[in-house]
């Protein structure tokens, strides 16, 4: 038993090195160790990482979605789980995807929370109580509540570059609290579907970050915030790159426009403008929460949509 115990804490220390021994570079290009993986998938499920040995994190979460715990060695269960979780193809959607379906189908939007999380509030809505079980017997159940034969038809295709996504701020930006370096948190205002396919679930999430701030000053000089709007999460969960490119531009001031003085509680003094992505707004640059706008993406991109026509 003793050795055991050794076995799995000496295992757990190596893999936990070769995570810190990764360049940076590789694990941005999608080389993820199993410690790395791990944590993305623990995230995925709960909403943070867990802690104890490396054998019972992938016990636990092995046991949370199949309702068992395979036999074989550790690296090979890993990646399985975040194929499994995360991956899709037209024949085998992943976890997420299906979960994303089916809230769609059943409530018009997805959210941001962890999976169980989701799968018990809509176990609630639709039975009135959570319910039991593993996470893939449970979304079974869900999917025949959301699909005539509980499937979800998935579709490989090409999300063109420049298409347009509304979206809406969820923290105050504001330049006298914001830092260079925040997060900014966004969510897809509104569906965005290309030929009967959803692409971009309205709720799925999108990040962007602060890359300046000045405040208001002496003599009317208007403060600015210069936020870059990074990335917005496809139907199959993936991250596609965005900008505030002239076209999301042109869009968003047609919306000011149509909207009066606001855009969705966005308060506005003076002139709309819209300077190297950033809304200025008077003395002091404030974009409330809701605060809506529209970025484009970056580049063609290759996803998987859900059929919704």
């Amino acid at each position: 038993m003793v050795n055991k115990k050794i076995t799995a804490l000496f295992v757990t220390l190596m893999l936990m090195i070769s995570a810190i021994a990764v360049p940076v570079s590789a694990q941005a290009a999608g080389e993820l160790t199993v410690v790395g993986k791990l944590a993305i998938i623990e995230k995925t499920i709960y909403g943070t990482t867990q802690t104890g040995a490396l054998t019972d994190r992938i016990d636990k979460v092995e046991e949370e979605v199949y309702g068992s715990k395979t036999q074989e060695a550790l690296l090979p269960r890993v990646d399985n789980l975040y194929v499994h979780v995360l991956e899709t193809t037209e024949q085998a959607p992943s976890v997420l995807t299906k979960l994303n379906a089916v809230e769609w189908t059943l409530t018009h939007r997805v959210s941001d929370n962890p999976v169980k999380v989701r799968v018990e509030k809509l176990e609630t809505m639709m039975n009135g109580s959570p319910a039991t079980g593993s996470v893939d017997s449970r979304l079974r159940k869900l999917l025949k509540l959301a699909y005539t034969d509980g499937q979800v038809e998935v579709i490989a295709m090409k999300v063109p570059k420049d298409t347009l996504i509304k979206i809406k701020t969820l923290s105050t930006l504001n330049s006298k609290q914001s830092k260079v370096g925040d997060t900014v948190a966004l969510g897809v205002a509104e569906d965005v579907t290309i030929d009967g396919i959803l692409v971009f679930p309205q709720g799925a999430s999108g990040i962007g970050k602060i890359l300046k701030v000045q405040s208001a000053k002496n003599f009317g000089r208007d403060a600015k915030l210069d936020i870059s709007f990074d990335s917005a999460h496809a139907a199959d969960g993936s991250a596609v790159a965005t900008i505030l490119g002239e076209k999301a531009k042109e869009e968003t001031k047609s919306l000011a426009k149509a909207a009066g003085a606001s855009v969705a509680g966005m308060i506005i003094l003076g002139p709309v403008g819209i300077i190297g992505g950033a809304f200025i707004s008077g003395k002091e640059a404030n974009i409330p929460i809701g605060s809506e706008l529209y970025i484009q993406t970056q580049e063609d991109t290759e996803v998987y949509g859900i059929r919704v026509k």
